[in-house]
């Protein structure tokens, strides 16, 4: 238990504690149980993906194109559904394409040795300009299929069901990053990636191997977002890299490679929508809600240099 519950994240859960108090005191519908649901339900599709985020920061690595791809594919699965009538056929157009988009990320990174930060900027780009080569209209759901809308929308025992696919995969990267052989070598290679190469650890397989997982993952946060709204839109995901990336640093993952927590990223994304949730209640103009993962960004990554130079 110590293990997880570090210093770093006792601190983020005492500031989402209070944050819950303060909310909770100036407006009691925070506490309601449709608030609490909102809350999880869209904490979880960030939380999805910043598993995979977590894992590739903890490399060394970046993925800036994950908010163009989540908004892609929301257009692809809602169109291929409407279409063939089939789920099946649905999910599996998202994943063949959210494979291709994390291995070209992958090997533009390695082969082509370009930055990650440039590379996927590139790609956020192509995603953002393609999108709408796809679609030009927001695609809306016409199969009206009970399953798929359950996915984004149903509820088990009271659970949102976002939430329960977002807990059926959190133990696997725990399990991943924290006990097994793999897990360290991401953190190696993010650490002293020349050290890790002389260790036997091959470093562009691992990387790409990052790209990839967060990739898929973007694809299962985009089905449950296009469940969600009922439709597929080419912007639906605005902004949502920067609150990922925001996140994971905020919850003591570096940017620079070779540290990374799953809890902590939890608590970070907790931290954000609770403020997020804030904001609305508190009836302050909803353009602060990128604002704030903003300043949060700047904020972990000047502690985040602060650390690195303690430790050295």
């Amino acid at each position: 238990m110590k293990k997880y519950f570090q210093s770093n994240e006792a601190v983020l859960f005492v500031i989402l504690i209070v944050l819950c108090i303060f909310l909770s005191f100036y407006n009691p519908q925070f506490y309601g149980i449709q608030n609490i649901n909102s809350i999880l339900r869209s904490s979880s599709t960030v939380m999805i993906v910043a598993f995979g985020m977590t894992i590739l920061l903890t490399s060394g690595e970046v993925d800036l194109s994950v908010g163009a791809l989540l908004s892609f594919v929301t257009v692809i699965v809602m169109d291929v559904i409407n279409i063939s009538g089939s789920i099946f056929l649905g999910f599996s157009a998202v994943f063949v394409f959210c494979l291709l988009i994390g291995l070209i990320n992958g090997l533009v990174r390695t082969v082509l040795n370009v930055n990650s930060l440039i590379a996927t900027l590139a790609m956020m780009l192509i995603l953002q300009g393609s999108v709408y080569i796809y679609s030009m209209a927001a695609i809306y759901n016409t199969h009206l299929l009970p399953l798929f809308t359950f996915i984004g929308q149903g509820f088990v025992f009271k659970i949102p069901m976002p939430v329960i696919i977002m807990l059926f995969i959190l133990p696997f990267f725990i399990f991943l990053l924290n006990y097994t052989k793999y897990g360290r070598y991401f953190t190696a290679i993010g650490s002293n990636p020349f050290s890790s190469s002389l260790s036997g650890i091959n470093n562009n397989k691992f990387k790409i191997l990052g790209f990839v997982i967060t990739s898929l993952l973007v694809g299962i946060s985009g089905i449950i977002l296009a469940s969600l709204m009922d439709t597929g839109q080419q912007g639906s995901a605005k902004g949502f890299e920067l609150i990922v990336i925001a996140a994971v640093l905020l919850g003591g993952t570096s940017f620079k490679g070779g540290s990374g927590t799953i809890i902590g990223t939890i608590l970070g994304i907790l931290i954000l929508k609770v403020i997020d949730n804030g904001i609305i209640l508190m009836s302050i103009p909803q353009e602060f809600q990128l604002v704030v993962p903003g300043v949060i960004l700047i904020l972990a990554v000047y502690f985040d240099t602060l650390r690195k130079e303690k430790n050295a």
